[in-house]
């Protein structure tokens, strides 16, 4: 039975970084490769699709040991181009699609050129890899210890917001691999506690991610304490200039390479989406959450502002949700995620810039809140769902302004994508009552509720009706629902060019009466069209913020009356208009002094 997301128990243990940092390899364990996209900006040699085998490569048999523990028969065809131009020293320009084992293509060579003579000298490393978020750097940590396995090697993680003593321990006593962010690497090498002067390979992971979020500096600064006999390997999604120019200045006469692109592997998420307003947004989200199953969700908006603002407006309404944003200190964001791996948090909302790297399993649904720019993002977005042979949810919500979109995914992941239908109020309610009920006939199989029985009894001695009893109880064990009215929305209509026309009157119309409002003149009141309501007026409209959302969260809660029957919403420029049902006016007036919206007071008085 589909149940609504509900408040989890707060008190967890974290796991000490440090634990989970040197948590040994399985073998069998597959291993989680960091999705890119394919770019094909820059001339480059096609990848040949026939496959080798790992003895073609010419590896060393402790690394062809590694991967075949790992059950990697065959290389993929990223691995079959790089490992050989890397094992020749040369520099190397990587371009793949997501899933084709990028990491293995860098970390095998390495590991083979690594010097087995000399033991790991204080303050120096053999290799760096650069990587633009702590959730990579740790990832691309545990793949070099898994496919150095059968070495004497020592792999370092570092990142900021963990504290400096640990880290510069490790490299006290010696390192060979460093993976690390560039604001600590660097901050490391300003405290001579990092000496790349010994470096033979660096390697740049998601070189465009890393200029997005603004390391370009940074990483010049780094690659200049390096030899300038190094080798370089870069991995970009994509080709900005400023990549280009990074690749031209530090990488010497590189060879670029290719994998062609292969159908996305989206066969195991189910993929919909819901044709609605901008304004109705949260309003179709809220309904998807107490209809379908959710497990873990994940959300993505277009704006750090707006996850947060996402998080806060849903936790309002009764899911608890947390938002994962680039401005989080590093234990904040640690700490948001061990909720959300532990379940204990249900509902992630997250930008893709602060998604990157994440790995999490077990995650039933993606929503779309914000559509992302491009189909390959999409693609990357619904990957964390659906996986380990499970399957998953992936929901945009799209305005009618972005229908083209639906289009382009589709050609894109050659899949259909179908439109489907927001729940009713009416369905709604029912599933509520129905879970209400069940959870009742759970309580009757059990029979544990000695007490309970007793106050009944008592009730009943005073003289009241047992089913009026019964009633009053499931009455109190709805008053949460109080907190969660079912917001209306509006259904999308593509109207006949006459109805566009008379739309189109209706918006000039607002805007003369928002112009009127500027200008100090009365502005006409709107009595309401629909026989038995009665138009109420705020004092809150467009330049506050209002959305119908705000208007019927904040009625419905503080008048006590059903969400469902407020009719009509007007907002505009500085009140708001909004149609009420004749036999709850009275409940609504009475309640004047306690609405608000968005924090600030509102008047509510007949229009």
């Amino acid at each position: 039975m589909n149940t609504a997301l509900t408040p989890l128990n707060d008190t967890h243990v974290e796991t000490p970084v440090e634990e989970l940092e040197n948590v040994e390899p399985i073998a069998n364990e597959p291993l989680l490769v960091n999705n890119e996209l394919l770019f094909n900006e820059v001339p480059v040699n096609e990848v040949p699709a026939a496959p080798c085998v790992w003895s073609e490569l010419a590896l060393q048999p402790p690394m062809v040991q590694a991967v075949t523990d790992l059950g990697y028969t065959v290389p993929t065809p990223i691995q079959d181009a790089v490992i050989p131009v890397m094992l020749d020293g040369r520099d190397v320009i990587g371009q793949a699609q997501t899933g084709t084992g990028k990491t293995a293509a860098f970390a095998l060579p390495i590991l083979q050129r690594l010097d087995p003579i000399t033991e790991p000298v204080t303050g120096k490393i053999q290799a760096l890899i650069l990587a633009p978020t702590r959730e990579l750097a740790i990832q691309v940590a545990k793949a070099f210890r898994t496919y150095g396995r059968h070495l004497k090697l020592s792999v370092l993680a570092i990142y900021g917001g963990q504290p400096y003593g640990p880290q510069i321990d490790r490299l006290q006593h010696g390192v060979d691999v460093v993976v690390g962010t560039p604001g600590r690497v660097l901050d490391l090498i300003q405290r001579e506690d990092l000496d790349l002067s010994g470096v033979r390979t660096v390697v740049l992971d998601e070189a465009d991610e890393m200029l997005s979020m603004g390391f370009i500096e940074d990483i010049e600064a780094i690659l200049d304490e390096t030899p300038s006999n190094r080798q370089t390997t870069l991995f970009s999604a994509t080709m900005p200039l400023p990549i280009r120019q990074l690749a031209d200045r530090y990488l010497q006469t590189p060879e670029t390479l290719s994998v062609s692109p292969k159908q996305p592997a989206t066969d195991t998420v189910e993929q919909r989406y819901y044709l609605i307003y901008e304004e109705d947004k949260l309003a179709a989200l809220t309904r998807l959450f107490e209809m379908d199953e959710i497990a873990s969700a994940l959300i993505f908006t277009r704006t750090r502002v707006g996850t947060g603002e996402l998080a806060n407006e849903l936790s309002l309404r009764g899911f608890p949700t947390e938002a994962l944003s680039g401005h989080l200190s590093q234990s904040a964001r640690e700490h948001v995620l061990n909720r959300f791996r532990r379940h204990q948090i249900k509902v992630l909302v997250a930008t893709d810039v602060a998604a990157r790297g994440l790995d999490i399993d077990g995650i039933s649904h993606v929503f779309n809140y914000d559509p992302p720019q491009d189909p390959e993002t999409y693609v990357h977005r619904i990957g964390r769902t659906g996986r380990a042979g499970k399957t998953g949810v992936a929901i945009s919500l799209i305005t009618p302004k972005e229908r083209w979109y639906i289009r382009r995914l589709e050609a894109f992941t050659k899949q259909k994508i179908e439109q489907a239908k927001l729940p009713t109020a009416e369905e709604i309610q029912a599933q509520r009552e129905a879970a209400l009920l069940e959870r009742m006939m759970v309580w009757l199989r059990r029979g544990r509720y000695r007490r309970e029985s007793e106050m009944v009894a008592e009730l009943v001695e005073a003289g009241c009706d047992l089913v009026e009893i019964a009633a009053a109880a499931l009455k109190v064990a709805r008053a949460e629902e109080r907190q969660r009215p079912i917001a209306p929305v509006s259904e999308v209509r593509f109207r006949e060019p006459e109805q566009r026309r008379g739309r189109d009157r209706d918006r000039r119309r607002d805007n003369r009466d928002s112009r009127d409002s500027r200008r100090g003149r009365p502005e006409r009141v709107e009595s309401s069209h629909e026989a038995g309501m009665v138009r109420l007026t705020l004092s809150a409209g467009k330049v506050h913020g209002v959305r119908p959302n705000d208007v019927v969260g904040t009625i419905a809660h503080h008048a006590n009356i059903p969400g469902h029957t407020i009719g009509a919403i007007r907002i505009r420029e500085h009140h708001t208009l909004v149609d009420v049902p004749e036999e709850h006016v009275a409940q609504v007036l009475a309640k004047a002094g306690h609405y608000q919206i968005r924090r600030r007071a509102v008047t509510v008085e007949c229009a």
